[in-house]
């Protein structure tokens, strides 16, 4: 769906990104991380067709976005990190606006609105005026207005950005919603929305592609292992007062560190109310937490809590945001670009802009 090579994009003589180079396959989720700066919200804008590069080829769904772009743009659905939002107009009347303008026929454009809104839903608040709406729900009709017209891709540039836990958990289960029907392409700082939503992970330092990967395959990559965090209940007991032993939770720490690839089980702290709780982390070189399931609820021990550790994701992102670059002569094929008009070098007020937008 995607295919970038070697995509350059320069201001002058300041470098925003590349050599970049990476592919997207139909359908898939993948979310593209890195630090302020690094280069997600230029790379999103080239995908977009709302600037063209200096340099390098982007494909997409077999089309290139410098020969072909209102056809590229008929396949995009994008939202900035600002919604493109008009305040005065009902959500409805927006998004029946958004699907004229992105070519639906006048027809099918009431049905293609509905569809939009029940997606995302909006239903409720249809006919109120967008300057009435929360912030989550901006979000809502900004992911509508991107989707109204049935892009095959669509590029998300900080989704889930100042919305509340709600909000959070509420705007992850409307992106997998929109899984299949739509590849999806978005930027997030959120580590463990992009860990709980995407497929995939672009990680992206200095302008390039520092690691790409699983979570799983880039903590072991990285990490050499995995790090799995456990709360378990001891074996049941008649009576009140019951307590988890020493002996107790010594032998589900035990049994832990005899599970095959672990290679050691360290007890943690616990928030969990009750005096018969464990926590501990194991650290393994391998997924282990299906086998260490097994093996517990075998022994009797009630499993309350098995999770990849979040501190692991932080770990990894850290290591590979935070890299030093190699210093890389500027292409002569950027130069030619840009005496030749297709730079499309910012004035000084985009480029302060596109500063503000890694934030």
């Amino acid at each position: 769906m995607i295919e970038i090579s070697d995509l350059y994009k320069y201001y002058g003589d300041r470098k925003a990104i590349g050599p970049l180079s990476f592919s997207i396959e139909a359908g898939e989720i993948v979310g593209l991380l890195g630090l302020n700066g690094a280069g997600k919200t230029t790379t999103l804008r080239i995908l977009a067709c709302d600037l063209l590069p200096s340099a390098g080829r982007v494909l997409v769904d077999g089309l290139d976005v410098v020969d072909h772009p209102h056809e590229v743009r008929s396949r995009i659905g994008y939202l900035p990190d600002r919604p493109p939002l008009y305040d005065e107009m009902s959500v409805r009347a927006f998004l029946h606006f958004a699907a004229r303008l992105r070519g639906v026929d006048a027809g099918s454009a009431d049905r293609r609105v509905s569809e939009a809104l029940a997606v995302t839903q909006l239903e409720d608040v249809a006919a109120d005026p967008i300057s009435a709406l929360s912030h989550g729900y901006k979000q809502r009709v900004g992911i509508a207005q991107a989707i109204v017209h049935k892009p095959r891709l669509l590029v998300l540039d900080e989704p889930i950005s100042g919305l509340d836990p709600v909000q959070i958990v509420e705007m992850r289960a409307l992106l997998r919603s929109l899984r299949g029907e739509h590849t999806i392409l978005l930027s997030s700082h959120i580590l463990s929305e992009i860990s709980e939503t995407c497929d995939r992970i672009l990680v992206i330092r200095d302008g390039e592609i520092g690691a790409q990967g699983t979570e799983q395959e880039l903590s072991a990559k990285l990490l050499h292992g995995v790090r799995v965090e456990l709360t378990v209940r001891g074996p049941a007991a008649e009576g009140a007062g019951y307590r988890v032993t020493r002996g107790e939770a010594a032998r589900a720490l035990e049994l832990a560190r005899a599970v095959a690839g672990v290679t050691s089980v360290e007890q943690l702290p616990t928030s969990e109310p009750g005096s018969d709780v464990v926590s501990f982390a194991v650290d393994a070189d391998r997924d282990v937490r299906a086998a260490l399931c097994a093996e517990l609820v075998q022994a009797g021990i009630g499993i309350l809590e098995v999770k990849r550790s979040e501190r692991e994701l932080e770990s990894v992102f850290l290591r590979l945001a935070t890299r030093a670059p190699q210093a890389k002569a500027k292409p002569a094929a950027a130069d030619a670009a840009q005496a030749g008009g297709q730079a499309n070098k910012a004035p000084a007020s985009e480029q302060a802009e596109e500063g503000e937008g890694e934030a």
